[in-house]
């Protein structure tokens, strides 16, 4: 698929032009999908004792919150190819508000549970941020854009873990108990993201030019059957191989960071003894680094392109999936709460760098597919965080045992970067369309103008 008139430029603070709408409205959606998605991790302690859950039932809805992630990151990346992201986007934020506020009806572990499988649905949006900033920008700053969005998309999880223990709290004040209070709680990002669908579908368009049906009916694009259909599309990305290496990437990467969201807060809270409001406050700060981490992968991913090629961005890629690794290792032996802080903020720099190097390689795999290759790829991120739940459910495995063996199984995953090679033909294509895109200029990927 070529999509025309790409932008060749990130200009933050413009936002007449539609690729500049289309990333900014793309982060601030996926950032509030994390409210609902993981809104309810920094009350599970109060959750915990409301349900009367065990470890093994609290691992399982963790599970259960990005399990159904990987089977709809699938379909909504063929969603996009054939509806575009403009309404793909507008019915899983519209869609996805529901279960967010029907959890607060949960009596039981059961109830609860499926509640949470439903509203792992939302995490699909991610797929849709990257796609929406794919088809906006140019080959010399994609990295950059799609790195952006998502990091700053991904910043909504450490918000998340700062800001609904304290909706939580100003609930409490106004004389509820604890048990309504994590319910009525749950209705604010619900609220919020049914009308950011509305938005979306108000404010955005699918690629610079216009939307999907009005490039087909152009002639522009092809159409949305045949050989170049949901089926045929999601087979070549299938076949593939370099596709699954990323999917292994990136379960390595993102798969980890969704888990840590998960865990993050009640494992200070019960290894430190801290209070909740201390570890939801301690947890997001490992989010909080996707205000410029994830963008830095991108910016790096970027860079070594522009000397290195399409191979530059593969070696990246490798380099930031070790580093992840070994942080990890080092972050599950710290006893010294000071120290497990300022090692998760090195492990979380990694992390998310190894992210945003992921998806500056993604757009160059198979443009005709972008969206198959763009689902299958995110939904590695979920895959891995269901298998990196199954560590964090079990009664005999403390977490910080579970945050080794996770270390170490990143470290192993990082050599599957290095299975993703590109053809002479390739390499050659994309450095042409590089310097196309970077023209002369000096000015840098990211500007204010």
């Amino acid at each position: 698929m070529e999509i025309r008139h790409k932008a060749n430029r990130i200009r933050l603070l413009n936002v007449k032009t539609p690729q500049m709408r289309a990333f900014h409205f793309s982060w601030l959606a996926f950032h509030l999908c994390f409210f609902g998605w993981f809104g309810i991790a920094p009350l599970m302690a109060v959750i915990r004792d409301d349900l009367g859950l065990t470890k093994t039932q609290i691992g399982n809805t963790i599970i259960a919150s990005v399990a159904i992630t990987v089977v709809v990151r699938l379909a909504i990346g063929l969603l996009c190819d054939r509806i575009g992201p403009r309404r793909a986007y507008t019915w899983l934020l519209c869609l996805g508000s529901l279960p967010v506020m029907a959890i607060g009806l949960a009596d039981s572990f059961e109830s609860f549970l499926l509640a949470r499988l439903a509203i792992g649905a939302i995490g699909a949006s991610f797929v849709i941020t990257q796609y929406h900033t794919s088809v906006m920008f140019a080959p010399n700053v994609v990295g950059t854009a799609n790195a952006t969005s998502a990091g700053w998309g991904n910043l909504g999880g450490g918000t998340t873990q700062i800001l609904m223990p304290l909706v939580f709290a100003g609930i409490l004040m106004l004389g509820v108990n604890e048990s309504l209070g994590w319910r009525l709680a749950m209705l604010v990002p619900g609220v919020v993201l049914f009308l950011t669908g509305i938005a979306y579908y108000r404010f955005t368009q699918d690629a610079p030019d216009g939307d999907f049906d009005e490039l087909r009916a152009r002639g522009e694009l092809p159409p949305a059957d045949g050989e170049h259909g949901m089926g045929a599309s999601f087979a070549a990305a299938a076949r593939d191989v370099r596709v699954w290496a990323l999917f292994v990437v990136y379960a390595a990467c993102f798969g980890v960071e969704l888990t840590i969201h998960n865990i993050a807060a009640i494992y200070y809270f019960d290894h430190f003894d801290l209070s909740l409001a201390t570890a939801g406050l301690i947890a997001g700060l490992f989010g909080l680094m996707n205000l410029f981490a994830r963008t830095l992968g991108g910016i790096f991913s970027d860079l070594f392109a522009k000397s290195g090629g399409l191979k530059g961005r593969v070696r990246w890629l490798f380099i930031a999936m070790l580093c992840e690794g070994v942080a990890l290792v080092f972050f599950s032996q710290m006893q010294v709460l000071a120290l497990a802080i300022g090692i998760m903020l090195v492990f979380s720099l990694f992390v998310q760098m190894a992210e945003g190097a992921t998806f500056g390689v993604v757009p160059f795999i198979n443009k005709k597919a972008l969206g198959a290759v763009a689902g299958i790829v995110g939904a590695g991120g979920n895959a891995g965080a269901v298998a990196a739940g199954f560590l964090f459910r079990s009664e005999s495995l403390s977490y910080q045992q579970g945050l080794f063996y996770l270390g170490v199984a990143v470290i192993i995953a990082s050599l599957c970067a290095l299975a993703v090679r590109f053809s002479p033909q390739a390499e050659a294509e994309e450095g042409a369309a590089y310097r196309d895109a970077a023209g002369d200029t000096a000015e840098g990927a990211l500007s204010l103008r």
